[in-house]
């Protein structure tokens, strides 16, 4: 084990993150950083002799980037793929995406409300079907 403290530490002073390490800072198990390696071209860790992924700066940028998209805002794999191809190197993404953030969560509120009325009337309708 103190070998892999060493590892991680000589990771960290480059700036290097291995996917253990990412893993915990972005709260995601290690496959799907692994999928996500798979769906979104932009996101490529380099490889270190021994063959573990290191990931950099930017590619831990980008896995915030891409949980922000999924995870918050409710793209899909492949919204969440071509919203960043379209906006890659741009960084008036932020403010796209804060706008599509809260028209997905106005969206999302009213199918909630609707899901919830629809469900109180069920149970009016059980009830009245009673007497």
């Amino acid at each position: 084990m103190p070998n892999n403290g060493t590892a991680t530490q000589v990771a960290s002073e480059k700036n290097l993150y291995r996917i253990g390490e990412l893993s915990r800072l972005a709260d995601l198990k290690p496959f799907v950083l692994r999928y996500w390696e798979t769906e979104f071209p932009m996101l490529q860790p380099v490889k270190s002799s021994s063959g573990h992924r290191l990931y950099r700066q930017e590619d831990v940028d980008m896995v915030f980037r891409i949980k922000r998209l999924l995870y918050d805002e409710g793209f899909t794999i492949a919204g969440a793929r071509r919203f960043l191809r379209e906006h890659e190197g741009n960084f008036e993404m932020e403010s796209a995406s804060a706008n599509h953030a809260t028209e997905a969560k106005g969206q999302l509120l009213s199918r909630k409300m609707l899901l919830d009325l629809r469900d109180t009337l069920h149970a009016f309708l059980t009830l009245l079907e009673r007497r």
